[in-house]
């Protein structure tokens, strides 16, 4: 038993666990990381997109639940580094004001029990470690920072470059998208990133793409007191007759049990698996499930209100890499509303296999290779709000079952609305802003899970939060969880560079713990 026995295990090496493994790996403890997959295989097909869009061929196999009990099969990926794996790669910072009381037209974003300069440094930090490209004070709404981005932004090509232009001519502040690539434009010949169409949403084949896998965890794995167990799916965590620490962490690995132990345990599985497995581990000292003594754990998800719109105009695009530009006008009150909306941006290349999977309304005259050949794609976000009654649940079979309604709805519309009305001045006309009739109406639907969080939040009050201010379980002395489940509130961002900076601080405080 002593040789399963470690100072510390990790489930999960996304933007959570692989980050915290990078910051305790040089602390010399024994460090064990359990990944529920294997490493994404390098093949052809990683850029294939009728291999990853269409056929999802690295989604995850299991069937979810919706709220109804329909089957529904999620966006998500079980492999080294997680879902960072296949993200756009956009790290922004929460914005200062989300880390307090925000009012929305849909209701209460309540306040964070830190402080965003308690986050700052961790935030350089993260931005550093994953090679962000970006340029400070180019986003109006962007936070106090105490360093410069270490990396340029990522240049426009031409057609972005005339959306981004048209956009300033309205008299609006579009900015550079800060993103994680290894690209270096002034040495093309030697850059790690060949500036390629299949970024976002694809696994990059020549690692380029900042992800905890290439960035975190492969470096990890080189200190001799760091081991990796893949294809080890944690079924349940034991406890001690107190119920106050973790004893035991039973896996499933190809069929065979095997069971290890640690002197702290951290969970992170993403928001959706992490709620999931503290409820697999009820028992009679927890039976509501590990670290629900407040009840809150699984409820409360969030997955933020996101939307993807084609902009055709007669102007093709023939743009590689289309994600280099933001707008945040918008993210806060405007004169003539006094709520926020949210976030705009653009996403990765779109092709007719993409269109295919989202079966847009064909637009008269333009078949779909066409349709993809002229199209701009955006991406709009708007904060969701948490509710109790937006769960995470464990059905008797062991299934997941996601239920959600989304809420501050009026918000997104509205931001819809502006972007429509903002693309009509940049020959885009607006019946041609078009939705994805596979995310009718133009939403997102359960299945897209890239942005969830909040689940087993944190907060000083033991009675209406699951984790410690520094992510630690209220009612368990060893527990620790790390990945986007902590989130009291969404705000409008990608949550995955705030997932980061909050591992390095939990990270900092397990290593006081440990020392």
């Amino acid at each position: 038993m002593s040789d399963n026995h470690y100072d510390v295990i990790i489930i999960g090496t996304g933007a959570g666990g692989g980050t915290l493994a990078y910051r305790l790996a040089p602390s010399g403890k024994r460090i064990l990381l359990l990944e529920r997959g294997g490493y994404v295989p390098r093949e052809k097909a990683n850029w294939d997109s009728h291999a990853v869009v269409v056929e999802g061929r690295y989604h995850i196999k299991e069937p979810w639940r919706d709220k109804d009990g329909r089957e529904f099969h999620a966006g998500a990926h079980y492999n080294v580094g997680g879902n960072t794996k296949f993200y756009g790669a956009a790290l922004l910072r929460m914005r200062k004001e989300d880390f307090g009381q925000v009012r929305h037209h849909g209701g209460i974003s309540p306040p964070w029990p830190i402080r965003y300069e308690d986050l700052e440094p961790y935030y350089t930090e993260a931005e550093h470690l994953y090679q962000v490209h970006g340029l400070r004070g180019s986003d109006p709404t962007e936070p106090p920072a105490s360093a410069p981005y270490r990396h340029p932004p990522i240049s426009h090509e031409p057609r972005i470059q005339a959306m981004f232009d048209g956009f300033v001519r309205q008299g609006h502040r579009p900015f550079p998208i800060p993103i994680g690539l290894m690209l270096d434009e002034q040495d093309p010949r030697t850059s790690r990133c060949i500036r390629c169409d299949t970024c976002d949403g694809f696994p990059c084949l020549v690692q380029a793409k900042a992800d905890a896998q290439v960035i975190c965890v492969d470096p990890a794995l080189a200190q001799p007191n760091v081991t990796l167990v893949t294809d080890a799916f944690v079924s349940r965590l034991e406890t001690s007759p107190s119920g106050r620490e973790i004893t035991a962490v039973h896996v499933e690995r190809n069929g065979v049990p095997e069971t290890y132990s640690g002197n702290v345990v951290v969970v992170s599985c993403g928001a959706i698996n992490s709620a999931a497995l503290l409820l697999r581990s009820a028992s009679d000292r927890h039976p509501r499930g590990l670290a629900n003594g407040s009840d809150v754990v699984g409820r409360h998800y969030m997955c933020h209100l996101n939307t993807m719109f084609l902009a055709l105009s007669r102007h093709p695009n023939p743009t590689r890499l289309n994600k280099t530009l933001g707008l945040n006008d918008f993210y806060f009150a405007t004169k003539d509303w006094d709520y926020p909306m949210g976030h705009i941006s653009l996403v990765g290349g779109i092709d007719a296999n993409v269109l295919r999977a989202g079966a847009p309304r064909l637009v008269p005259g333009m078949t779909l290779e066409v349709m993809a050949k002229h199209a701009v794609p955006f991406w709009m976000t708007s904060e969701d709000l948490p509710d109790a009654k937006n769960r995470v649940t464990v059905d008797q079979d062991g299934t997941i079952r996601l239920t959600y309604a989304s809420n501050n709805d009026e918000a997104h519309s509205r931001l819809a609305a502006k972007l429509k009305g903002l693309l009509k001045h940049i020959e885009c006309e607006e019946h041609h802003l078009i939705p994805l009739q596979a995310y009718v109406p133009g939403r997102i639907p359960l299945a897209g899970v890239a942005h969830q969080n909040g689940t087993v939040r944190f907060g000083t009050d033991p009675r209406t939060s699951a984790l410690d201010v520094h992510c630690k379980a209220h009612d368990l002395d060893n527990l620790y969880v790390v990945d986007a489940s902590f989130f009291p509130s969404s705000s409008a961002v990608n949550p995955a560079l705030t997932i980061m900076a909050n591992a390095l601080r939990v990270g900092d405080h397990l290593r006081e713990r440990l020392s």
